[in-house]
């Protein structure tokens, strides 16, 4: 896999303009972050989140009053930290679809989003745990379930930490030098968002089903984080099509490796959950800094000859071994 991780040179002249598909996939993605910012900023990121919270804490109320019908009862828990449960999931749910916003952005922020995400549903843990208890809290209650609490909350803030650093030590460069393959990547980039927005929103539709028809509450992150691990490995080949170099294959590929490790967290027992969340953050962490401080040398090796069509343009001034975005 040769050259110098710069994509091929446009011939010159005005861009050229995507075909009807293309045009789609910008029209559907215009509109899908025109609709997600304007909610954001208006107030319904922070909005919906303190109503689930007080309508989860009104429905644990009413049916400890039992005011509640019984179908419904049977399903809202009788712990008031339900209520931070909830909001919690809701809060998760959120990131998760930003995420996929984020994606177009940089690959690598969406891996740090990742390793945020998975911070967070340890956090979400340590209330699951506290959902268990009655109120008010007695120690002989408890003092069992601590442990895990601690586990899940000192692993968050290793890998809160960690994704710190992660972020600092990106260095964002375009993987291509001609500005058409540079939209044609971000519309590629558009694509896989969209696909991946689906697949979230048919998840969530079927956890719902399942929730209303069978009283069955199936593992939502758990799908999430699966279907992630496909999307990273699609991202993978979709930075081939537009520069097949090894250092940009290793370091993408990385970062589903990182999301592996995260799926596995997901399945872990206590312990081991938080164990593995943090051995991903460090793996992410260390593909980052293995590419920043060996990967611009490596076109200096005999295999990373450069090709013809891959030379720097001379009035472009700086070395092409930048990390990709």
């Amino acid at each position: 896999m040769g050259g110098t991780g710069r994509g091929k040179i446009a011939a010159g002249g005005s861009a050229a303009q995507p075909g009807p598909l293309g045009r789609g996939v910008d029209g559907v993605w215009g509109w899908l972050e025109r609709r997600w910012e304007r909610w954001v900023e208006s107030g319904g990121y922070g909005g919906s989140l303190v109503v689930v919270f007080v309508g989860a804490l009104l429905l644990v109320e009413a049916g400890r009053l039992g005011w509640l019908p019984e179908g419904v009862a049977a399903i809202v828990p009788e712990s008031r930290f339900f209520a931070i449960n909830a909001a919690f999931t809701a809060f998760l749910v959120l990131e998760v679809i930003g995420l996929a916003f984020g994606l177009v952005d940089s690959v690598a922020r969406a891996a740090g989003k990742q390793l945020e995400i998975f911070s967070l549903i340890l956090l979400r843990k340590s209330f699951t745990e506290l959902q268990e208890f009655d109120t008010p809290i007695a120690w002989e209650s408890i003092e069992g379930p601590v442990a895990h609490i601690l586990a899940d909350a000192f692993g968050a803030l290793f890998i809160f930490g960690i994704v710190g650093w992660y972020y600092a030590m990106q260095r964002h460069r375009p993987i291509v030098d001609s500005e058409d393959e540079q939209e044609e990547f971000i519309r590629s980039k558009k694509a896989v968002a969209i696909l991946l927005q689906t697949g979230i929103l048919a998840i969530a539709l079927f956890g719902v089903h399942q929730l209303v028809t069978e009283r069955e509450v199936i593992s939502f992150f758990n799908a999430v984080f699966t279907l992630f691990i496909f999307t990273d490995v699609l991202m993978v080949l979709v930075s081939l099509q537009f520069n097949p170099d090894y250092r940009i294959l290793f370091r993408n590929s990385g970062f589903a490796v990182s999301t592996v490790l995260i799926r596995l967290a997901l399945a872990g027992p206590p312990f081991l959950n938080a164990a593995l969340g943090v051995l991903a953050a460090l793996f992410a962490v260390g593909v980052t800094w293995v590419y920043n401080r060996f990967a611009p040398h490596l076109e200096d090796a005999p295999e990373f000859s450069r090709r013809p069509d891959r030379r720097e343009r001379p009035d472009r001034p700086g070395g092409s071994g930048g990390p990709a975005r």
